[in-house]
């Protein structure tokens, strides 16, 4: 006979099982002195942002592609070697990131209402 307590039971031991796993994991990333490793992105937040939203993707979510997101990944890099190749100050690279993240949502906003529109 079914109590209706299987599914938070289930869910427990998943829960359980996935906590015993992210466990064991870091703890052997620690012994092979892989840990290091995970704090490889930190910082980057800003940059990966922008990639998504330069591509295409909606901030409000719903929206977006594998491909668009790619070519606008590269817009990032493209601009942190590029500025201090070409002579510019490197301080004022996030200026011009921020600039660029502007444009891309600007942008974005007035084809989401045209598109809106067009329905």
């Amino acid at each position: 006979m079914a109590t209706g307590n299987e599914t938070k039971i289930i869910l427990t031991a998943e829960d359980r099982t996935g906590g015993a796993f992210q466990t064991a994991g870091a703890k052997l990333s620690g012994f092979a002195n892989e840990a290091k490793a995970a704090a490889a992105g930190v910082g980057k937040e800003f940059e990966y942002i922008i990639g998504a939203v330069v591509g295409g993707c909606l901030m409000t979510g719903g929206y977006g592609s594998v491909i668009g997101a790619s070519v606008g990944a590269m817009i990032a890099p493209i601009t942190l070697n590029g500025i201090p190749l070409s002579r510019w100050n490197s301080d004022n690279r996030f200026i011009f990131l921020g600039v660029v993240l502007l444009a891309a949502v600007l942008v974005n906003q007035k084809i989401r209402k045209k598109a809106q529109e067009a329905r």
